[in-house]
């Protein structure tokens, strides 16, 4: 769905490991890696920022506040 670009935004849990991942949040780019092979589908996509809040459940998101990451276009890489 992020591929497509029918998807706008990642969700990840509140957690200290992923606040420790995502803060400052001074990206220009997200990856995301399907898988740990070393040959795993991989797209890169501009990061447009960091919000919390209620996510979309339809994409996946929990029924709690999460670290919602705005993405924008996926870019060849």
């Amino acid at each position: 769905m992020i591929e497509s670009g029918e998807k706008k935004e990642e969700y990840r849990k509140m957690s200290d490991y992923w606040k420790k991942r995502l803060f400052p949040g001074n990206y220009e780019f997200v990856i995301f890696r399907n898988g740990y092979r070393s040959n795993a589908p991989t797209i890169l996509v501009e990061y447009k920022g960091l919000f919390t809040g209620i996510g979309n459940p339809e994409w996946g998101a929990p029924e709690e506040p999460v670290f919602i990451i705005k993405l924008g276009e996926v870019v060849p890489f």
